[in-house]
């Protein structure tokens, strides 16, 4: 063989078990790498931690991406150590032992023993034991780059996928379908066992709530800014004290003159307790200081972060870092299993009958709470306006903030502005219409 093509054949060598060795380091660093280890490097509002997260939830094709591409290198340095050293094996081991027969076989196996050497310990072994020490460094790192692998091997995946598939139809086996069973497919078995009496009704209906709060976020779940009762420091004790006793609230939210300067929470029983031993000099020595999370995080997600930081609340932030509300354990208790009425609660407030075709409605009332009520399946703007309460479906349905008296019609409903509070709509009466003919 020419020396010029010997050492390009090297450095093609070189140039693979270079890239089995990286794409073994992505292998790994994907398999070895863990949620709760991620959330220590990167915020959980960063875009590449919702990227990660889903790789590590769901790491099968990506996977099966890396074991074509580690294959591949494999073959390829199997093939170019042998075309370089069969050669010089055979004349070696000729001049060594020349009496000895198949030396031609003898170098093949050879070669083939060396280049298993040389993929196991540089392409293997080494770039592991390196992705072992950080794996999620490594996978934040080049997320990214894993994503395209895997969309320039998709076509080459199909490909042998259907042709193993009709190999298994032309040998009389049928191909594996689809095992993954779907939430509908577990609605309906729900159902049905509901109508067979296994399930009560009961539970269906908080098998359905979970179902749904998979969709939700922080911001669909938490109290708002606006309704919440919080503390501001400079207002001293007795006046805060007074606050708390004349709430039912069990966390309160403290700040020096608006919630933009917050400075944290406070229990209201820690202040009572203080209270009775006539300890609330300073409430400084009350304030807990909060976890904060992003007003897109799942509902799941903030269940994790209750248990990782052993609390029952969180503060809800937009993009800003501004505060937008406060989301608690019992917010998403309530989704489950309903609401969960405070003594100073009244839900029939909410929503008043007034007759057989009217409704004065509160302009909190929940979105869904409401559909649910009137059978409605969507309403419009539902999916860009992310609206929680009927007063901001009618918002985002008027397309500006509306005044006293102003109404819309949808479907054969009237919705009319019946009170406002400032810039919210704080009542709303809706009428049912005759069906047109």
């Amino acid at each position: 063989m020419d020396v010029p093509e010997t050492n390009l054949l090297l450095i093609l060598i070189l140039v693979l078990l270079f890239c089995n060795s990286f794409i073994i380091l992505l292998r790994t660093a994907l398999t070895e790498s863990h949620k709760n280890q991620l959330e220590k490097i990167i915020p959980s509002s960063d875009k590449r931690f919702e990227k990660t997260c889903d790789l590590i939830d769901d790491p099968d094709d990506v996977l099966l991406a890396l074991m074509l591409y580690s294959n591949s290198c494999h073959f390829a340095i199997g093939l170019s150590v042998g075309i370089i050293i069969i050669p010089y094996l055979c004349l070696f081991l000729q001049e060594l032992v020349p009496f000895v027969p198949y030396i031609y076989e003898i170098s093949f196996v050879l070669s083939i023993l060396f280049a298993l050497f040389l993929s196991v310990l540089l392409g293997t072994l080494l770039p592991r034991k390196i992705a072992q020490i950080r794996p999620e460094h490594y996978l934040i790192k080049y997320t990214r780059f894993l994503f395209v692998l895997y969309d320039i091997a998709m076509p080459i995946i199909n490909m042998l996928s259907h042709t193993a598939n009709m190999i298994l139809m032309i040998t009389g086996s049928n191909p594996p379908g689809d095992e993954n069973v779907t939430e509908d497919e577990v609605k309906d078995l729900i159902e049905r066992a509901t109508e067979e009496g296994t399930l009560e009704k009961a539970e269906q209906d908080m098998v359905d709530s979970i179902f749904h709060m998979s969709d939700q976020t922080a911001y669909s779940l938490m109290t708002p800014r606006t309704q919440i009762n919080w503390l501001d420091i400079k207002d001293g004790p007795d006046v805060n004290l007074k606050i708390i006793k004349e709430t039912s609230d069990d966390i309160f939210l403290i700040g020096e003159n608006n919630l933009d300067n917050l400075l944290g929470i406070i229990y209201a029983k820690d202040i009572l307790r203080a209270a009775i031993d006539n300890d609330l000099q300073d409430l400084q020595k009350f304030i807990k200081k909060p976890i904060f999370i992003p007003r897109s995080m799942e509902t799941f997600r903030v269940l994790d972060k209750f248990r990782q930081n052993n609390v029952n609340e969180a503060v809800v932030t937009d993009e800003y870092g501004g505060v937008l509300g406060l989301i608690t354990l019992k917010d998403i208790i309530e989704e489950i299993i309903g609401d969960v009425p405070s003594p100073q609660e009244d839900e029939s407030a909410q929503i008043i009958q007034r007759d057989e075709n009217s409704w004065y409605v509160d302009g909190l009332y929940d979105i869904d709470d409401f559909k649910e009520k009137f059978g409605i399946d969507r309403l419009p703007g539902e999916e860009r306006a992310h609206y929680q309460t009927v007063g901001g479906f009618l918002v985002s349905y008027f397309g500006y903030i509306p005044k006293t008296a102003e109404y819309k019609i949808w479907n054969n409903l009237r919705f009319e502005v019946a009170d406002m509070d400032r810039t919210r709509i704080d009542k709303i009466m809706i009428t049912k219409l005759p069906a047109a003919k």
